[in-house]
């Protein structure tokens, strides 16, 4: 009996755990379908800012953290913008198009 017990608590506080490792923050990357190579300026929650720079016509990016909370994307030559919340443990994909302004996908 005393075996069941530690079996069933070593089951419990290994499940708990491994739900705590998938609470992560956010992830965005730039797909460029654009002729053009692109520039991304991110603005995310608080003073948290950078750039996703050189993306190539037809290319994504690696994925970069940002923190949760609202995000700012805006693709540098055509000064356009997209906003979006950022939740924890979600990927997003921010689209750059020719004559169109900046989309959101968000990845599963």
């Amino acid at each position: 009996m005393k075996n069941i017990f530690i079996g069933f608590l070593c089951l419990i506080l290994f499940i708990l755990t491994s739900d705590c490792s998938h609470n992560t923050n956010p992830q965005i990357r730039i797909k460029n379908e654009s002729p053009d190579k692109v520039n991304v300026s991110i603005q995310s929650a608080g003073s948290d800012k950078f750039s996703i720079n050189d993306v190539e016509p037809g290319q994504t990016s690696s994925y970069q953290t940002a923190s949760v909370g609202n995000v700012t994307a805006t693709a540098v030559i055509q000064n356009e913008s997209v906003s979006f919340p950022a939740a924890k443990s979600t990927h997003y994909t921010i689209i750059i198009s020719t004559g169109k302004p900046p989309s959101l996908q968000i990845d599963q």
